[in-house]
């Protein structure tokens, strides 16, 4: 098993890289299916593929591929090393890390993203990878925290 907890054949078969722009609209799907499913305290209207879009026009997004399927994405504002979004369809299998590592890697300096206060699971998971919480607040009623690696 390597250190994103693949094993050597799966992660032969996990390819990580910047999409093309050609993928966008996967990844906006992909986005929108991943916190319908789990994001369960905010009502699923309030998840836009067109948000995705939106935002992905001045953000360098990241896939991961799973024996060529779409499994995962990462988007990344490099001017604030700020990683707006990690969402990814297999969780628990390293993929999550996987793209975490290879954005970090990609930036090349600190990280910073923000995460909502009700998401426990991330919070854990940024946790575990080295983040530390620096601040709280709240955008439009859902309130989040601010995590950073150096």
């Amino acid at each position: 098993m390597d250190d994103a907890g693949l094993t050597p054949d799966r992660s032969a078969a996990l390819v990580l890289r910047r999409a093309q722009p050609e993928e966008l609209a996967d990844c906006a799907h992909l986005y929108v299916r991943v916190l319908t499913d789990t994001f369960t305290w905010l009502p699923p209207e309030r998840h836009s593929a067109d948000d995705f879009l939106a935002a992905a026009r001045e953000e360098e997004v990241f896939v991961a591929r799973l024996h060529g399927r779409l499994v995962g994405l990462a988007a990344l504002y490099r001017p604030q090393g700020f990683l707006h979004s990690l969402y990814v369809t297999e969780r628990g299998r390293g993929v999550g890390k996987a793209l975490l590592d290879h954005v970090a890697a990609a930036l090349g300096g600190p990280l910073s993203l923000k995460c909502q206060a009700a998401n426990r699971r991330a919070q854990a998971f940024y946790l575990r990878e080295g983040f530390r919480c620096t601040e709280a607040g709240e955008d439009g009623g859902v309130a989040w925290l601010r995590f950073v690696r150096d």
